[in-house]
């Protein structure tokens, strides 16, 4: 049994609704989303490095997210992109009700 971490317990005991982390979407590319909501085709990547000049803001890594990302979208999934520091907040809590009530 994989180990749970805090957002995905928040999730299901304050949303009702089951949350993979590292969820493979794309079988040839072997993509991941950092948590999602299959039943709902609902992702939620954690965008760290924004202000230090991590991976996502390099030019490298943001071509290869619009990559992800287009790529999610056309398969039907909803990404919705965080900081780490507002992952468990109301706000991202009240974002994903409102998709999954969609």
């Amino acid at each position: 049994m994989k180990a749970r971490d805090i957002f995905t317990i928040i999730c299901k005991t304050d949303i009702g609704v089951e949350v993979v982390k590292e969820h493979q979407f794309h079988s040839t590319r072997k993509w991941r989303f950092d948590y999602a909501i299959p039943d709902y085709k609902i992702a939620i990547e954690v965008e760290g490095g924004v202000w230090t000049g991590g991976r996502h803001t390099r030019p490298k890594g943001f071509i290869g997210d619009i990559e992800k990302y287009n790529t999610a979208t056309l398969l039907g999934w909803r990404v919705f992109r965080v900081t780490p520091e507002d992952l468990c907040k109301s706000k991202t809590l009240e974002l994903i009700k409102q998709a999954v009530s969609a």
